[in-house]
């Protein structure tokens, strides 16, 4: 009994399936990318300078065939040159050339070339109804055997093609995370880089996204924000943040289940990486504590975020329409006695108690920071009895001289003696300081 014949491709079928899954492409990707390459390498082997050919693979049996691919045309798109013109002529027609003008240039139709083209005519007779412009195959003899050029040319092209197909689909991938949370593991620390494994590809951490502090060892996994993602000749170029405010976000969402489903929303973030952050939360939603579900029972929900940010602090307040209430919860857990809006400069005075002034500002200032960023307006935080809030000691003598002329005259007065009875007050402390320690000098001797 025979043998069967193997074909020189049958091992093309499984090889392209593997490759395929381990680069993460289209099955039907790579078998174009190796017809693209044995079509190339059968041009350069058997096929003529001009030659358009097509390479066809059959992915049961691994049978390949090649074809011919020629243009229809006519008259109208091609430039007829008659091969038997005398060669003076055809130099003339040269020199012509070099001298006619440029837009001329781009007018002119190319030559026809028999290797890629064939007239319309030729093409009805042999191939039947065929439309200008329209594209006819003619089958090649199916040669399989070639040379070292020849396969070291296909070979480049799978390569360069299959390393532009990963590349395109791994950015593809990435480019819809973009803005999302996702995990990673700390491959290399270059300098002060760090990049992440991603799974499919690698992510930099720059300095400037990294939290200030916080250490990446080999191996770490953590959750990181995609920032951006741009397509670059090595590989989808994957820029990450840990500090960015949408991570904690995203973080949210992953713990909250009504935070994912909607029914509550984050409606601003203010944040200082590594230090603290507030986060404002609204729901229209009836039975719903926004703030309760953002806490979660023993607070669970929102140690697991804190625990991830490696211990960075998050005040939760709850958002409202009222700028006024909205900037009071802001500057919790301070306590606000009085809020004047400026709509004209965007600005806003708060009036707060006397010991509650450090309190409201923050260390070195980030409460009442994390609170402008809130906001979105310029707030002014002054104690009670240093109040310069305008308008507010007019209002009070305007209000008393409603009741009487002489009412407001004494509000005046008194306002004018507590002022002149603060030096005296300030003297008289301290001539009873000096008696008390000459006092105490006495009892000593």
């Amino acid at each position: 009994m025979a043998k069967e014949e193997k074909s020189a491709f049958s091992d093309f079928t499984g090889a392209m399936t593997a490759l395929a899954e381990e680069k993460g492409i289209a099955v039907d990707e790579v078998m174009t990318t190796v017809e693209t390459a044995i079509a190339a390498a059968y041009k350069k082997e058997y096929g003529k300078r001009g030659q358009n050919i097509r390479a066809e693979l059959n992915g049961v049996s691994g049978d390949m065939k090649f074809y011919l691919m020629k243009e229809v045309v006519d008259e109208t798109t091609r430039e007829f040159i008659d091969p038997n013109a005398v060669e003076e002529e055809v130099d003339a027609s040269e020199v012509q050339d070099i001298i006619v003008d440029e837009e001329d240039q781009e007018d002119r139709k190319p030559r026809f070339n028999p290797e890629r083209d064939i007239t319309i005519e030729d093409a009805r007779e042999r191939y039947g109804a065929v439309e200008l412009g329209s594209v006819v195959e003619e089958q090649l003899p199916s040669y399989t055997e070639f040379g070292r050029v020849a396969a070291q040319t296909a070979k480049q092209v799978i390569i360069q093609r299959i390393r532009e197909a990963e590349r395109n689909a791994m950015y593809s991938e990435y480019k819809e995370k973009e803005g999302e949370v996702v995990n990673g593991t700390v491959q290399r620390v270059e300098g002060k880089n760090v990049f992440v494994d991603l799974g499919k590809s690698i992510g930099v951490l720059f300095p400037r996204e990294q939290v200030r502090g916080e250490r990446y060892n080999v191996g770490q996994r953590i959750k990181v924000y995609v920032e951006s993602v741009e397509l670059d000749p090595k590989g989808p170029g994957i820029k990450l943040s840990r500090v960015h405010p949408e991570l904690i976000r995203r973080l949210f969402e992953l713990e909250v289940p009504e935070i994912f489903a909607g029914s509550v929303e984050i409606k601003a973030i203010a944040r200082e990486a590594g230090s603290r952050s507030k986060i404002a939360v609204y729901t229209e939603e009836e039975g719903i504590d926004p703030i309760g579900s953002c806490v979660g029972q023993k607070g669970t929900r929102v140690n697991a975020i804190i625990e991830e940010l490696a211990g960075e602090k998050i005040d939760i307040i709850e958002w409202n329409e009222k700028m006024e209430d909205f900037i009071t919860a802001a500057l919790s857990p301070a306590t606000v006695l009085d809020v004047r809006l400026n709509e004209d400069t965007h600005k806003a005075t708060v009036v707060v108690p006397n010991d509650q002034l450090s309190l409201a500002i923050g260390k070195r200032g980030q409460n009442v920071r994390l609170a402008v960023k809130l906001t979105h307006w310029d707030l002014d935080v002054i104690s009670a009895d240093e109040s310069r809030v305008p308008g507010a000691k007019e209002e009070v003598i305007e209000e008393a001289s409603e009741e009487t002329p002489a009412a407001a005259e004494e509000v005046v007065a008194e306002e004018e003696a507590v002022v002149e009875e603060k030096p005296k007050a300030k003297k008289a402390t301290k001539k009873v300081a000096k008696k008390k320690k000459k006092t105490d000098v006495e009892e000593e001797l």
